[in-house]
């Protein structure tokens, strides 16, 4: 397996496991794993915008 392909997984992990979090937390009502949902999704998503960017940013060339 290449660098990139694991990289790619990474972040969907993370957008996936902040998803499935918040969706338990709102279910359950539970505003911890709500809160820790929604930093998982966002985190993940600044990582897949920063790694798509293909420039370098603050020193180093990719984020994921």
């Amino acid at each position: 397996m290449d660098v990139a392909a694991h990289h790619t997984r990474d972040w969907i992990t993370m957008i996936l496991l902040g998803v499935i979090l918040l969706v338990i937390g709102l279910a359950v009502g539970v505003s911890l794993l709500t809160t820790i949902g929604g930093v998982l999704v966002l985190i993940g998503a600044v990582l897949w915008v920063l790694g798509a960017t293909g420039r370098t940013i603050g020193g180093r060339k990719h984020y994921f």
